[in-house]
């Protein structure tokens, strides 16, 4: 019954911090493969597309984006359309309201949890206040990142998988249509899903084999699974070249009402499949090098561990000891003549709940470009072995103080100035000041994460805001930059702001312009330039771990 109390506590916590919102900024990638496209597709307002959403370049399928993002600001566009919400499109709504789906469909893991915990040997409540107690589901889940999706098409493809052995000797065949729509759902979302994927599909597979007893009944439900999966695959391929060949989504809604005939035409003109481009592109590797190269052995040592702590630490021991013993079988010539250990079908729950953790993570560590947020859909197997038998419990405070710590620097501190600079900047340009004439806007971010310019709320027509991101630039350039657009004021109702750490504001000052205005947002850690620990016990400590908003005069001073 503590158990249960718990889970709904910290579910609560999950959709509350949801809504308050979380002012962490995690990755770009949260807000430009999902919610920046559909904020300009739907709600016809200014963004920045990525590359991957381009005709030129198309690597993202759109039909998750429609889907999450779309249908949530299409909600948001129809109710202010009716009357019912006058102002309802804003900074906070812009952001909540994806966030606030994903947040729903990340009960989609406590339920998966809560159906494979027995058929692991896992208490089903001790292993949801695991789950629902992770900084991992508390922040990465509740966001609008295509690994998010990725990590829930796992769960349900892991309970489908499971579900088939209703008792030990019999195999329920109705869902592999269900495991072909996953799969390759999955695979269109991200095409690293299929290392996901791999361990389950072939423990389907053992256990169909092992149950059936004529080839009949053992192809027949690999051929509903291969018809549904190319299917799925050829809605998906539709949907992307409509999409991307028609160049947005007006002209994706007027081809939908064109005729059949014009619908084939644009099809056989350009067919788009974005998984084979997104491979295409990602196993160059000059191209993973322009996002970063890592130490192929990034994921094992750190990423794991970053997100998972202790729990990965005891999966890497259980594993070591799973390894030698297996070697150990297969040294022995009598075992060996017997015939080799099944690992899918003969051996115990834990073993392979190992292997749907580690192969996924050993296919992952392949690749040079490794990053933390890669690894979240392994939380579910590695949360299942971690509470058969209790292994997780001595270590309990450990655990606590791990996620509590994720969550605050994840959660609340990290880049965590920028989506409350943005919900004050969109505040003050739609200030009701601002609405009776016309003022220019320039705002200038550096040394900041990429700013998602749909949580401004500007029209697409509205052309006197500007928006300039530097990202890292050196001092030089920015001061370069800085003192051009100072000299650019013409007019009374010009304003010009620089938004930037505290670490780097004396940077401003060097520039030699003039300070109108400043204003400070706490708490910002920026780790590409962390604060000095020396300053931190200092009492300008809070401008060490805060976003600045500087306010520029028109006349400004030679540097």
């Amino acid at each position: 019954m503590a158990e249960r109390r718990l889970w709904a506590l910290l579910a609560a916590l999950r959709a509350g911090w949801c809504l308050l919102p979380q002012a962490g900024y995690l990755h770009p990638d949260e807000f430009f493969q999902s919610p920046e496209v559909m904020a300009g597709d739907i709600l016809n307002l200014q963004v920045y597309y990525p590359w991957e959403f381009l005709s030129s370049s198309p690597c993202r399928t759109v039909v998750f984006p429609l889907m999450t993002s779309g249908v949530t600001y299409w909600v948001v566009k129809s109710l202010q359309q009716l009357n019912i919400c006058s102002s309802c499109i804003n900074s906070y709504t812009l952001l909540v309201s994806p966030r606030l789906l994903f947040t729903i469909f990340s009960f989609v893991l406590d339920y998966s949890v809560y159906r494979l915990a027995p058929s692991w040997e896992a208490d089903p409540w001790k292993a949801l206040v695991l789950l629902a107690g992770s900084y991992v589901t508390l922040v990465f889940y509740t966001r609008t990142f295509t690994n998010t999706l990725e990590g829930l098409l796992f769960a349900l493809l892991l309970v489908l998988v499971s579900s088939n052995k209703s008792d030990s000797s019999s195999v329920k065949p109705t869902s592999s249509p269900l495991i072909g729509i996953v799969t390759t759902a999955g695979f269109f979302n991200r095409p690293t899903f299929l290392a996901f994927a791999l361990m389950p599909l072939l423990y389907w597979a053992g256990l169909n084999v092992d149950s059936q007893k004529s080839i009949k009944t053992i192809v027949n439900p690999l051929l509903k699974l291969i018809t549904c999966a190319c299917f799925t695959a050829i809605v998906f391929i539709t949907a992307d070249t409509l999409y991307f060949t028609s160049v947005g989504l007006d002209n994706f809604y007027s081809i939908k009402k064109s005729s059949l005939f014009h619908v084939i035409a644009q099809l056989n003109h350009k067919m788009v499949v974005t998984p084979l481009n997104f491979l295409s592109y990602n196993l160059n590797p000059h191209n993973l090098a322009q996002h970063g190269s890592h130490p192929r052995v990034t994921h094992f040592t750190v990423n794991g561990i970053m997100l998972f702590g202790i729990l990965h630490i005891l999966a890497i021991g259980a594993g070591f000891k799973m390894l030698k013993k297996y070697i150990c079988q297969l040294l022995q010539v009598k075992s060996y003549y017997r015939g080799s250990p099944r690992v899918f079908v003969h051996s115990e729950g834990h073993p392979k709940l190992l292997l749907f953790y580690f192969v996924p993570l050993a296919f992952l560590s392949l690749f040079s470009h490794q990053e933390p947020r890669f690894l979240i859909p392994l939380i579910l197997p590695l949360v299942l072995f971690s509470t058969s038998q209790n292994r997780a419990m001595k270590w309990k405070p450990v655990i606590i103080i791990f996620n509590i710590l994720g969550a605050l620097v994840f959660g609340w501190l990290h880049q965590g100035g920028l989506i409350p600079c943005l919900f004050h900047l969109e505040h003050l340009m739609h200030s009701p000041g601002s609405s009776n004439h016309t003022r220019h806007y320039t705002l200038l971010f550096a040394h900041t994460y990429m700013p998602p310019r749909s949580l401004l709320n500007i029209k697409k027509k509205d052309t006197h805001i500007e928006v300039i991101d530097m990202a890292g630039s050196e001092e030089e350039t920015l001061c370069q930059t800085v003192g051009q657009q100072a000299k650019n004021f013409t007019c009374n109702d010009c304003h010009f702001f620089v938004i930037i750490p505290g670490t780097v504001r004396a940077t401003i000052t060097k520039c030699g312009v003039l300070l109108k205005n400043e204003t400070l947002i706490f708490p910002h850690l920026s780790m590409e330039d962390p604060p000095q620990i020396s300053f931190l016990f200092s009492e300008n400590w809070r401008s060490q771990l805060g976003l600045y908003i500087l306010q520029l005069g028109r006349d400004h001073q030679s540097p």
